[in-house]
């Protein structure tokens, strides 16, 4: 089940401006996963939004990546407590995605590749505050990591950046994902310390 990287731990609590509550900060980027780490190839994947008429907007990887990206440094915060300020990643905004997207319904539900799902509303995702992530640190996204793309939206809980994002369903009403069944809170927000129900 899930995966640790060395060297992730306890530590103090530590207290900084830019550090939600009861978070610690690491230098490493450990690696936590709901199952095994599948294996994508770039020829193979597709990201996909589906409206609730049926309407599937599909991207292949070379359609994706001739996309316009966005550099994003951004701090991230995982519910097990670590924090990784700084961080820099590329990769396709989420308004870039719904440009053409029309729907009424306010939520959606990422889907990725090996089944891992999370719910999330709509507006977080647009307005600057979502992307399909690509590189980090100037590097193509390792597979442990969620390559050869993910969900980023830094702004919650790192649960809800789903790793090998293979699309998003639109929902009327938010529906619990995978860790979301599971206990997590349903939003996420780290500054609320939404870690559970």
């Amino acid at each position: 089940m899930a995966v640790f990287s060395r060297g992730f731990g306890g530590r103090a609590r530590e207290s900084a401006p830019d550090l939600p509550p009861g978070q610690f900060l690491t230098e490493d980027f450990p690696v936590l996963s709901a199952g095994p780490t599948p294996e994508i190839y770039t020829a193979e994947w597709s990201f996909s939004i589906r409206t609730e008429t049926g309407a599937q907007h599909t991207w292949d990887w070379e359609q994706f990546r001739a996309l316009p990206s966005e550099l994003v440094s951004t701090d991230i915060h995982c519910v097990t407590r670590w924090s990784k300020l700084g961080t820099s990643w590329r990769g396709v905004s989420l308004d870039t995605l719904f440009e053409e997207v029309e729907s009424s319904y306010d939520y959606v539900m990422a889907h990725s590749y090996g089944g891992y799902t999370t719910n999330l509303p709509l507006e977080d995702l647009l307005d600057g505050k979502a992307w399909i992530a690509y590189e980090f640190d100037g590097e193509d996204l390792d597979p442990e990591h969620g390559g050869p793309a993910r969900l980023l939206v830094p702004h919650l809980y790192f649960w809800k950046s789903a790793k090998w994002v293979r699309g998003l369903v639109m929902m009327k009403d938010d529906e619990p994902g995978f860790w979301e069944q599971n206990g997590y809170h349903t939003y996420g927000d780290p500054w609320q310390e939404q870690r559970y129900w």
